[in-house]
């Protein structure tokens, strides 16, 4: 089962979306902004982001979430060029249409649901946003929403600044939810039963950048209801876990290791390893009694770390099923056996093979190809083939380039 999809998106929240459905050998195209003149940079800003390849609107942040798509330009902003799309969206038998603009402008660029599905009935139709249609005017980018969320006043010590996350977690949060959202649909649609014909027709999906991130406070939101004091209620509390003790990051004599001490029976396991033996305390045997001591605690542990290496470490602590972990580089992560061999390729503008990711589950699609799939498009760069398939000329796409359609 492939499917067909045209995704009016930029930065990264649909782009990520868009890439995993790539990777199952779906056919995305990318819809972007025509030049306005000359010489001008246009399309999707993280085309021009993050280091140069060569080729100016190929940066390196661009690269990652849009291999393997083929791309368009088209002026939504004209009345042919919303009447192209939906011949687009008929031609190429769309399934799927996807947008990250602003909910304001869902109807003035002809882009709402209820336009497209003239063209397409059965179409599914799904639009990321920060706070959904309910507040059109909101524009949504990750560092932004991860400070209104609550997620910057959770990160960082306890006595320092709010901090981001190191990874724009809510653009990738929000693009995971429009593709299950999205394969949901799809599979509504091919349901055996035929009791509700509302299966069978279009669908309309709206992602919550905002929603997405506050779904994800089910370890924070729901104290609220059991603290006694307003200033019990989750902060800051740097490596620390906020419930288990003595969860924390310490350093050994080469780097440093993250030690997860689950329940009881793992901390009486800690303290019979040699060199720990000195935080074996009464007190100290339940989980309780451990965060009222947490502090020497963490002390205790380090001067027992003072005599090991990481790797030593962790192979103790391996053996005895104990959870711990070297704090890896991201250099580190590349070289990891299961990340290494699955690793999604392509070849940059130079000529050179880059492996740059690795999917989140291994599709018979990727398998096929080898993890490879083509370079990320340039703007525009599939416009005469695109626009051949729906039956256009080379006379006519002269003349949709010239009236700035395209």
């Amino acid at each position: 089962m492939k499917k067909t999809i045209l995704s009016l998106e930029q930065a990264l929240a649909l782009p990520y979306t868009t890439q995993r459905f790539v990777q199952l050998g779906w056919r995305v195209v990318r819809i972007e902004s025509p030049p306005a003149r000359a010489n001008h940079r246009s399309g999707d800003p993280n085309r021009y982001i993050g280091e140069d390849t060569g080729v100016d609107d190929l940066h390196a942040y661009y690269i990652a979430p849009n291999m393997g798509k083929e791309a368009i330009s088209l002026n939504l902003k004209t009345r042919e060029g919303q009447e192209l799309l939906k011949t687009l969206i008929k031609k190429l038998e769309v399934d799927i249409f996807l947008c990250n603009t602003l909910p304001k402008r869902y109807k003035e660029l002809g882009i709402d649901f209820d336009t497209l599905k003239e063209a397409n009935p059965n179409l599914i139709w799904c639009g990321i946003s920060a706070f959904g249609p309910d507040y059109p005017n909101s524009a949504g980018y990750d560092p932004a929403m991860q400070a209104y969320m609550g997620f910057m006043h959770l990160t960082g010590e306890a006595d320092g600044d709010p901090m981001l996350c190191g990874l724009p977690i809510i653009d990738l949060k929000a693009g995971d939810e429009a593709f299950s959202q999205v394969i949901l649909a799809i599979a509504e649609q091919l349901s055996p039963d035929k009791s509700d014909s509302k299966k069978k027709r279009g669908k309309e999906i709206f992602i919550s950048m905002a929603h997405c991130a506050a779904s994800w406070l089910i370890t924070a939101l729901p104290q609220i209801q059991f603290v006694q004091d307003e200033a019990d209620l989750f902060t800051r509390s740097g490596n620390e876990h906020r419930s288990f003790i003595p969860c924390n990051c310490y350093p050994t004599k080469d780097g440093h290791v993250y030690l997860a001490i689950g329940n009881d029976l793992q901390w009486e396991k800690l303290t019979k390893i040699k060199g720990f033996e000195h935080l074996h305390k009464d007190e100290r045997m339940s989980n309780q009694g451990r965060d009222q001591d947490k502090g020497n605690i963490y002390s205790d542990i380090r001067a027992g770390l003072q005599n090991y290496t990481t790797s030593e470490f962790v192979t103790i602590c391996t053996n005895l099923n104990l959870a711990a972990a070297p704090v890896n580089s991201t250099v580190d992560i590349a070289q990891l056996d299961f990340v290494s061999k699955n690793m999604m390729k392509t070849t940059l503008p130079s000529g050179k093979t880059a492996p740059l990711f690795p999917a989140p589950i291994i599709t018979d699609y990727l398998t096929d190809v080898d993890f490879t799939l083509n370079c990320p498009p340039r703007l525009g760069e599939h416009n005469n083939l695109i626009y051949k398939e729906i039956g256009y000329s080379d006379l006519q796409i002269s003349e949709l380039k010239m009236n700035k359609i395209i």
